[in-house]
């Protein structure tokens, strides 16, 4: 169970939900472990938040544990968006634990948002990556080709392919590189449902070095910090994706850490 994550389904205001899957990780895999890895490092966390002043455990947040992840990954995240819909329609938040950003498909198919914000050192615009359409590094074209999103903002990326770049200046498509991240910020439209991921690779390996595939000259977890506290008053979903058990803790506290932050900004609102 997710730290503080105490209240009875029937009465949550918020869901966490564990997608463990690790089918497509690129480099260094582990992404199964995630779910349970970013509970375990939240467990030192203290239940009060002074910005805020609310307790963690006065929040409504239940834990419905992970939907075990197979091998099929189209099978997966259709069985998977079922479970956030479910979540959705008992007028609850969301909050998915990754796994890897594959599973934001089902987020975003549940919660089906206007505006996708997504924290990520990659574009994730391919459509295919190794022959796999269905890999983590085309989550962001799936969302806007076959989701009926209607924008992506995507906030520290600094690599990507020719044609991800390319596919990157349409309209619907927003990039905010690394430097420019901390003077972003959101203006969404009143009538705007908003979902946010953050890929944990977004942050500097110095900050999260136990994700899949790290990219130097990241964001500072101060950054991205601020980054889910100004999007979360808007936002009708939320995950937080690739960390794996590759470090000694460091990605898996700064998922909870920024869980939490999440959580506590848009009760807070």
């Amino acid at each position: 169970m997710f730290p503080g994550a105490i209240a009875d389904r029937d009465d949550a205001d918020y869901v966490v939900l564990g997608a463990p899957l690790d089918i497509s990780t690129s480099f260094q895999p582990g992404t199964r472990f995630g779910p349970n890895r970013i509970r375990r490092f939240a467990e030192s966390f203290d239940d009060y938040d002074r910005r805020t002043d609310h307790f963690f455990t006065d929040l409504n947040v239940h834990d419905a544990d992970d939907v075990r992840a197979w091998d099929d990954a189209p099978e997966y995240i259709e069985w998977l968006t079922g479970s956030v819909r479910d979540i959705v329609w008992d007028d609850a938040v969301p909050l998915l634990l990754g796994g890897e950003h594959t599973i934001t498909a089902a987020g975003v198919g549940g919660v089906e948002p206007d505006v996708f914000v997504c924290l990520d050192a990659h574009l994730d615009l391919r459509r295919e990556y190794d022959g796999n359409e269905w890999s983590h590094a085309t989550i962001t074209r799936r969302v806007l080709d076959e989701l009926d999103v209607d924008e992506a903002i995507i906030l520290g990326a600094r690599t990507g392919s020719p044609e991800e770049w390319e596919r990157a200046e349409a309209d619907d498509v927003t990039v905010v590189e690394p430097e420019d991240v901390p003077d972003w910020e959101p203006e969404f439209d009143d009538d705007d449902a908003v979902y946010l991921s953050v890929d944990i690779d977004a942050a500097d390996p110095a900050f999260a070095p136990g994700t899949g595939t790290k990219e130097p000259f990241g964001l500072t977890s101060r950054e991205m910090r601020d980054v889910v506290r100004s999007v979360a008053p808007f936002a009708d979903g939320f995950d937080v994706v690739e960390v794996n058990d590759r470090d000694d803790g460091q990605s898996a506290s700064l998922a909870a850490k920024l869980l939490r932050e999440f959580v506590f900004s848009q009760a807070d609102s």
